[in-house]
Parts: C-alpha cells; structure tokens; sequence
C-alpha cells in the first residue's frame, strides 16, 4: 500500500502479527498483572463472540459463505511439548 504525502511516496508497513507471549503480556499489562481478571475477561469474551457466532449462523445462508458455516467448537490439538 502506498499514500502521496508531502510529495514523497511513501510505503506503508505491514504490521507485525504479535506473538502468543506478548499478546499474554498485554492481556496481563491491561488488567494490571491480575491473571484472575485477565481470565475472567476472556471467559466474558469468549461468551460474547459464541452469542454472535450463533447469531451469524441463524441470519447467513449457507450460500452466502459458499458453502462456510460457523462452528461453535475450535480443533484443539495437543498441547506443545
């Protein structure tokens, strides 16, 4: 992606997709280093997008999604070793 600016072109960088252990940091960081209030907001989380996942799979058609329907349930795979 490019943007005209002071007539300079310049090129806009793509963010950098952060890492599972800083996106805990920054959960943690938010909640001011209290894991219980940290684990209570995803829980909250979590309820709230399994509301809209439900919602979405009642109003979208499948051919909407081509074919995609939601799942209310992730693969989960065993933990790393």
């Amino acid at each position: 992606m490019t943007a005209q600016g002071d007539g300079q072109l310049r090129l806009f960088a793509e963010p950098t997709p952060l890492q599972p252990e800083d996106e805990v940091a920054q959960a943690l960081a938010w909640h001011d280093g209290d894991p219980i209030a940290t684990i209570a907001t995803l829980i909250e989380d979590c309820a709230f997008l399994r509301q809209e996942l439900a919602a979405a799979e009642q109003l979208l058609s499948k051919g909407f999604g081509r074919g995609w329907v939601p799942k209310m349930e992730r693969m989960v795979s065993a933990p790393p070793r």
